[in-house]
């Protein structure tokens, strides 16, 4: 196995383990949940079911509707995220919430910028690797690069808006985390990508192949 292939499995693994501790701190601060979370929440409200029985349902359409339009997106950081976001995300708010049972509002705050800002770096740590993503991840991605819609960052806070709406519509609770989440997350993961992942990934020579992968 090569150098760099070996880099990318570290990148994708760090970059979804990494997103699941920033969910946490998320879910910890508890001044909004992320879109997606805000979608299927919504949508279990309308059959009164669970948000994990949901979650399944919705990811897995998700993902045999990306299996047939754009396979490349499912790989070994799709099942990684699968497995292993959960778990992360359970561990890091069971550790804040041991040493911060009732966080003050000014530690929240810190919590969810720390759950926002760092998800966009994880994102795009693991976008890169290129080797595949979540579900939700891919469907903005196809429609930036495959079907050319727009910049993937547009594409990104359109479909983050429209999980916002739906939620919204089915009286899930909405917080400034989910607005900042849905407005900025797209540019933000745009910005780690071009100066923090893709150097990293190609020592600041990034192959003109590299163009036409799925990164951001």
């Amino acid at each position: 196995m090569t150098p760099e292939k070996w880099k990318r499995i570290i990148m994708a693994f760090f970059g979804v383990i990494t997103t699941g501790f920033c969910i946490g701190a998320f879910q910890k601060a508890n001044l909004g949940a992320d879109p997606f979370t805000c979608f299927v929440t919504g949508i279990a409200s309308l059959f009164h079911s669970t948000y994990s029985v949901f979650y399944l349902i919705v990811t897995g359409a998700l993902l045999i509707g990306v299996f047939f339009v754009e396979r490349h997106y499912i790989g070994i950081a799709t099942l990684i995220n699968l497995f292993f976001t959960g778990t992360a995300a359970d561990f890091m708010y069971k550790l804040l919430d041991r040493y911060f049972p009732e966080p003050s509002m000014p530690l929240r705050i810190g919590m969810m910028l720390f759950g926002i800002f760092g998800t966009c770096f994880a994102a795009s740590i693991y976008f890169t690797a290129d080797l595949g993503v979540s579900a939700y991840d891919a469907v903005s991605l196809i429609a930036a690069y495959k079907y050319k819609v727009t910049a993937f960052r547009v594409c990104r806070i359109m479909s983050d808006s429209v999980c916002v709406i739906v939620g919204f519509l089915c009286h899930v609770t909405i917080g400034v985390g989910t607005v900042i989440t849905a407005l900025f997350m797209g540019p933000v993961v745009q910005w780690c990508n071009t100066h923090i992942a893709e150097p990293f990934l190609y020592g600041g020579k990034k192959p003109e192949a590299a163009d036409n992968q799925q990164a951001i």
